[in-house]
């Protein structure tokens, strides 16, 4: 028989989070036999529950890390499916953790009249299947593959002890700064004339994060040498020619999957050079210009005092603050870069784990920075 949930941020979450797919599910452009079925509320918190507890023990010591998808059998791809069916209990997922810690390997789980079980693993999944991943004892984070299918899924709400967060999927702030808006969550769903979506900028954000060195890219516009203004010359580290592994078009003949996993290999590539101490430049045709760069300030601007600091989370309010109050040195070189340069933007990974965005506020007439690490998780 299903046991009654007695984690109480996994009640609050259910029908939020079964609304946000019941959202997606009706703005898909893909066929719904392709689309994984729709998870109820009451499943959805019957597995987080049960995540949060085994994410608190800890088998011959070691914290579990597991991906669990909510999917039938035979919506599952390529499975490995186990000969006798475990029930879905706290014990059952330590003892089976240390098997599925591999990057992109899902627990696969189902109910019938006993409740929730474990039928084996699945490496794919269809789009807009219900994943939770155990992060950290007591970190939990809701997330589904794309409706397009490439990139990293979507987080949907993250989840810490009896803290929730829901990922806000509107402009969270980012109206009145266009070039913030390509880190909106919403952007997980295709655009409707051409069906594709572009998150090479939100892709490398991951593979930033990944290093754990900490990191800042800037983006400057093509056939610009302006923002050069704000770097230390000469610059440490050209890259001439210039790297373009990034733009590399799909080739005539080429599957969609290979062309997908060449553009994962330069963004990992690019990622890489941001662990060198300094920032790494790029255009906003993703071309690789310099890394190692140091920041100045231009000799034409002024020291910035001030800016506004946003989260993509319902329910959060924009602060206004010294950018020396966000962060330590990548984060106030990013806001003033972007202070003296207005057509650009940073990103800047923290090895705390943090991840900001900033861009100039035409409206503000200020520095936005915006922090997304809840998308990157």
């Amino acid at each position: 028989m299903l046991s009654e949930p007695t984690y109480l941020t996994a009640r609050m979450a259910a029908p939020m989070v079964e609304a946000h797919f019941a959202r997606h599910r009706a703005a898909s452009m893909e066929d719904e036999k392709r689309l994984a079925s729709p998870p109820e509320a009451q499943w959805i918190e019957a597995v987080i529950d049960v995540a949060f507890w085994a994410s608190l023990g800890r088998e011959e010591g070691y914290s579990p890390r597991i991906s669990l998808a909510l999917l039938p059998l035979e919506q599952a791809r390529q499975p490995l499916v186990f000969g006798q069916r475990r029930r879905l209990t706290p014990a059952n997922l330590l003892k089976l953790a240390p098997a599925v810690e591999q990057p992109g390997l899902h627990l696969g789980v189902w109910h019938d009249v006993d409740g929730l079980y474990v039928w084996g693993t699945a490496t794919r999944v269809p789009p807009l299947c219900f994943v939770l991943e155990v992060v950290e004892p007591g970190l939990l984070v809701v997330k589904h593959r794309r409706a397009g299918g490439f990139g990293k899924f979507v987080n949907v709400a993250v989840l810490r002890g009896d803290h929730l967060q829901l990922i806000d999927e509107t402009d969270g702030g980012l109206s009145d700064c266009a070039a913030l808006r390509a880190f909106l969550p919403g952007r997980s769903l295709p655009a409707p004339d051409t069906g594709e979506t572009d998150n090479v900028l939100l892709e490398l954000a991951a593979a930033m994060r990944a290093h754990g060195r900490g990191g800042l890219v800037l983006v400057v516009p093509p056939g610009s040498g302006q923002w050069q203004q704000s770097i230390v010359q000469p610059l440490n580290y050209p890259v001439a020619p210039a790297y373009t592994g990034i733009r590399a078009v799909q080739r005539p003949g080429q599957s969609k999957r290979k062309w997908q996993a060449s553009l994962r290999r330069n963004i990992g590539i690019v990622g890489g050079f941001t662990a060198v101490d300094g920032a790494t430049v790029i255009t906003r045709e993703y071309t690789l210009l310099a890394f190692g760069a140091k920041v100045a300030r231009a000799k034409t601007s002024t020291p910035v005092e001030t800016m506004v600091l946003t989260e993509p989370v319902v329910g959060s309010e924009p602060r206004h603050l010294h950018p020396a109050q966000n962060g330590g040195t990548r984060h106030l070189a990013a806001a003033q870069f972007v202070h003296d340069q207005h057509d650009a933007i940073a990103l800047v990974a923290s090895v705390d784990g943090f991840f900001t965005v900033f861009a100039w506020s035409d409206d503000l007439q200020q520095v936005h920075a915006h922090r997304i690490d809840v998308l990157l998780l």
